[in-house]
């Protein structure tokens, strides 16, 4: 009696020459992974936050260069006022703990968004954790706070239209590279792919400037359920694409 071999399974590894330098994440699901489980809401985004800990350090790592994470939103402030409470006490107390969170790693903080609308309380947490990192060479690791992209887009044509109005340059010096400089995310490389679970495909007002030819991953996994395994999943999918950037 004859048997057929086995065939042997190809396993997909991520190609290290061909990395996603700035890799964006819509951070969700919390919500209805608490629901799933018949948990409070405020679960899911402790959860949540322990899985962006996690990938943050994945993502360092494998030579990620920058990671920007949706935290909260400018529309996040719509939410109750129970859960917008828990969010920002959810955020102090990592913020906090920025020694503990970012120990033995090579994290860069940052915080993007309008922290003017944020408390004295809140800020004062983000300076501390931002000062736990300094020194570090690793991953930037930006976290979007009471940050739109719409909003982002308005900042940068404020500055622009000041800096005309107040004979630094001349309108005609203000093209997309000009503005580019004006994001939040100046100093880091392109957005190159980003990445929504939970099984929402839309941007969210989520890096509406720096996505213009970023690639799309999209799963239906809760961000509380995010592994390792599935940014791996996401880099292997992206490294597949064929980038042209508007070029036949």
């Amino acid at each position: 009696m004859f048997f057929k071999k086995k065939k042997e399974q190809t396993i997909e590894k991520i190609d290290p020459n061909n990395l996603p330098l700035h890799i964006g994440v819509i951070m969700d699901g919390n919500g209805r992974w608490a629901a799933k489980r018949h948990l409070p809401r405020s679960a899911g985004h402790r959860a949540g936050a322990d899985t962006f800990e996690k990938i943050v350090k994945y993502c360092d790592k494998i030579g990620i260069k920058a990671i920007t994470a949706y935290a909260f939103s400018t529309e996040n402030w719509n939410r109750p006022k129970a859960e917008v409470d828990n969010l920002m006490n959810l955020l102090y107390n990592y913020l906090l703990m920025a020694e503990e969170k970012f120990a033995g790693t090579n994290v860069i903080l940052r915080v993007i968004g309008d922290r003017s609308a944020l408390s004295d309380k809140i800020n004062e947490a983000i300076d501390h954790a931002i000062g736990v990192t300094d020194g570090n060479t690793g991953i930037v690791l930006n976290m979007a706070l009471n940050y739109g992209g719409r909003d982002e887009i308005v900042r940068a044509t404020r500055i622009a239209a000041e800096n005309v109005k107040n004979g630094m340059i001349s309108p005609d010096e203000i093209d997309g590279e000009y503005l580019d400089k004006l994001m939040y995310t100046a100093d880091n490389p392109p957005v190159d792919l980003i990445i929504r679970p939970s099984g929402e495909k839309r941007l969210s007002n989520f890096l509406l400037w720096q996505a213009a030819y970023a690639e799309f991953w999209y799963s239906d996994i809760n961000w509380p359920d995010f592994s390792e395994k599935d940014m791996e999943r996401a880099i292997i999918d992206y490294q597949k694409r064929n980038r042209r950037f508007g070029k036949v």
